[in-house]
This record gives C-alpha cells, sequence and structure tokens, in this order.
C-alpha cells in the first residue's frame, strides 16, 4: 500500500511539473522588436474576421462549431472591410447607417471635436504566437453600455480628452493627448454617420471599428481606464452613435 500511495505521489507531481511548464509556454512574451508585434496584430486581425459574425442587432458573434444556424452568416471578412494606412479596419455594417433606417435622414457627420453619445461593446486583446498559432488571446472587456448601463456613453475620454484634464495634469505623459485618447478609434469613428437617438432607443448597432496596438497605445503609457495595461492591445468597436452635436466653447 505504501508502495502504491508513493506512485501516485509521484504521478501528481509530474502532472504538476507538466501542467506548470505548459502554461509558462502560454504566457505572452512581448516580442522585442515592434514590428514582430505589428505582424501579429496583423494576423490575429484576420483570422478574427473570418471567425466572427454580426447578429440581428449588429453585434460580434462567434461561429459555432456545433449550431448550423449561423452556417449562412457572412464572416466579417466579407462584409468590406477597409483598411486605413494607420492599420486600422473599420466595416460599415449594411442597412444599419442613418440613411438605410430614414431615407429623409441623412445622419449627421461626426467631427474630432464633437459630443458623442455612443452606445458599444467593446473589448480588447494580445495578439500572440503561442506553439505556432498566432491569434488573439487574453479577451478583457473595455467598455460596455449595452450590457452595463443600456445607456450611451457621453463624451468618452478615450475619444477626447478635455484641455482641463490635461492642463492639470502632474505628470508630462498624462499632458499628452495620446495618453487618453485612441487615435485609430477617433479616426476610423469619422467615416460614420449619428443617428439622432434619445438614450432609451433600442439599439442597432452600426458597425466595427479594429484598432492595431500601433494606432492605439502600443507600447507607452496611458491613462488607467480598466486596472489593466493596454501595452500592445489591439480594441475592437462594436457600436452605434446615437448623436453627435458640436463641443461648445467652454468644453474644450
Amino acid at each position: 500500500m505504501k508502495k502504491i500511495f508513493l506512485y501516485i505521489l509521484a504521478g501528481s507531481l509530474c502532472f504538476s511539473a507538466c501542467k506548470k511548464d505548459n502554461d509558462e509556454e502560454e504566457v505572452y512574451q512581448e516580442p522585442e522588436d515592434v514590428a514582430v508585434q505589428n505582424d501579429y496584430d496583423n494576423q490575429s486581425i484576420q483570422k478574427f474576421m473570418n471567425d466572427n459574425y454580426l447578429d440581428a442587432q449588429g453585434n460580434i458573434k462567434a461561429f459555432s462549431s456545433s449550431d448550423t444556424s449561423d452556417d449562412n452568416e457572412k464572416k466579417l471578412s466579407q462584409l468590406n472591410p477597409i483598411t486605413l494606412s494607420s492599420g486600422v479596419i473599420y466595416i460599415v455594417r449594411p442597412g444599419a447607417q442613418p440613411v438605410d433606417i430614414d431615407p429623409t435622414t441623412p445622419g449627421t457627420p461626426i467631427a474630432a471635436k464633437d459630443v458623442i453619445r455612443v452606445m458599444m461593446k467593446s473589448k480588447t486583446y494580445v495578439a500572440a504566437n503561442t506553439n505556432g498559432n498566432v491569434a488573439f488571446a487574453s479577451s478583457v472587456d473595455f467598455f460596455n453600455t449595452i450590457d452595463g448601463t443600456g445607456s450611451p456613453a457621453v463624451d468618452p475620454m478615450y475619444y477626447y480628452v478635455k484641455e482641463k484634464v490635461l492642463t492639470n495634469a502632474s505628470t508630462d505623459a498624462a499632458k499628452q493627448r495620446s495618453y487618453y485618447e485612441i487615435e485609430g478609434f477617433q479616426e476610423a469613428l469619422q467615416k460614420f454617420k449619428a443617428f439622432n437617438l434619445d438614450n432609451g432607443a433600442a439599439y442597432n448597432l452600426q458597425g466595427v471599428i479594429i484598432v492595431p496596438s500601433r494606432a492605439a497605445f502600443a507600447r507607452d503609457a496611458h491613462y488607467n481606464y480598466t486596472g489593466y495595461s493596454f501595452r500592445n492591445r489591439t480594441f475592437v468597436f462594436n457600436f452605434q452613435v446615437y448623436k453627435t452635436e458640436t463641443r461648445p466653447a467652454d468644453q474644450y
């Protein structure tokens, strides 16, 4: 009996050691060369767009390997994704723009300094090479108003940070717009037009914006939005702009 116990103990220790080794292999290792990270981002974004589609309300959904109900859905990669020079990709969801809902209302252009109200689900990912497989890992929620408050976010700081915040900052890094704003999100959002909806209106998400890490915070210092580091993280925004208005002079 004592020998059997010793064999079991030895086997358990071996399993634990092997498990630890495997776990350690899966820990993200930051590439020394940022160009390698950029390549990982690009590969992972393409895989993400092939693995996901938009449901009836415009939410990003992963294809199921066991449920045939999504077999006829189009991949994100089939919805005419447009890539900007920064590497940011945006997808205008067909039939879900202001002019599609009401042909007499083309929607309001979105300017860089506008006050916006935006309903969204957003996540961040790290693109990593795990045992030769390059894909997104470590999914973390960024902002989710749909499953949260149920009301659009008003004038989020990651879109536009007010001058008084920069002026009152206590460090050199925090005095820079890039410390707060996700430039790639700003850039792509201006490719859409805003609705004119009340806060309580039902959502119908109008598109997707994918911001690779190089067009987000890259490896720079940034504002602590969620308690997680956004170093090397790609952002995926799934959204609808409910309303936009010119920013009053006293709110710059």
